[in-house]
């Protein structure tokens, strides 16, 4: 139902927001509804006793969004996150974070598809260079490459070892095109980017609507390696 004209929920719009949508008989948001919060933020989907649950989507007052399923206020199962930079993360949630498989497309272009944990990428996943069309197909570690892998290029690959994001020098180069030196050279090294868009919340736990706050974290591509070819003589 909507509060318009009523006084009955005059506190609770001014602790949560404005809110238009379904109730339980406890007057708790329940069902589907549409809330306008004091931040500038809207969430727009189904509610549980309270708390966002269900398909929803939530759009920051900055232009991103998510839209995917939640769980007592959590991104939580599965759903999309377009980030401001033009990035976007398609995949499993838990509790808040990225995890499980999921795709994430940068802004330049770049794509991950793999394992996540702690939004970071760990386990098997490929990544691949939009610019280059090289790609990186193993293991992760805390978002960075670690372990077995191997580098696919045009005309050769590289199967190796790698610790931190580095090959080991142990590996097998696959055909090249032409008889060559390869060499390796490691252009930067990057980290994750924490983003805080604002309150993704309606409150505290114990009220009507409750939540956390919850920062969103944006990937950023890993080191880029630049392959340098020369013929031997």
């Amino acid at each position: 139902m909507s509060e318009a004209g009523s006084d009955e929920f005059d506190d609770d719009r001014s602790k949560l927001g404005e809110y238009d949508g379904d109730r339980n008989e406890a007057g708790e948001r329940h069902g589907v509804g549409r809330a306008l919060l004091p931040n500038g933020d809207v969430y727009q989907g189904q509610y549980e006793r309270g708390k966002r649950h269900g398909e929803g989507t939530y759009r920051f007052k900055d232009g991103s969004r998510y839209v995917g399923d939640y769980f007592q206020n959590l991104k939580h199962g599965q759903g999309t996150f377009y980030y401001p930079d033009g990035s976007k993360y398609e995949g499993s949630w838990v509790e808040d974070l990225r995890q499980g498989h999921g795709v994430y497309t940068y802004s330049n272009g770049d794509t991950y598809d793999g394992e996540w944990q702690h939004h970071m990428r760990h386990g098997q996943g490929t990544y691949h260079y939009h610019e280059t069309g090289s790609k990186y197909k193993g293991s992760w570690l805390n978002g960075k490459m670690e372990s077995a892998g191997e580098f696919i290029h045009p005309n050769h690959r590289y199967m190796g070892n790698f610790v931190n994001n580095n090959d080991l020098a142990e590996g097998e180069w696959g055909e090249l095109a032409s008889t060559a030196i390869v060499k390796w050279i490691p252009k930067c090294v990057t980290g994750l980017t924490l983003w805080t868009p604002g309150k993704e919340t309606s409150g505290n736990s114990s009220s009507r609507g409750g939540g956390r706050k919850s920062a969103c974290v944006m990937d950023t591509p890993p080191c880029i390696f630049q392959a340098f070819v020369y013929k031997a003589k």
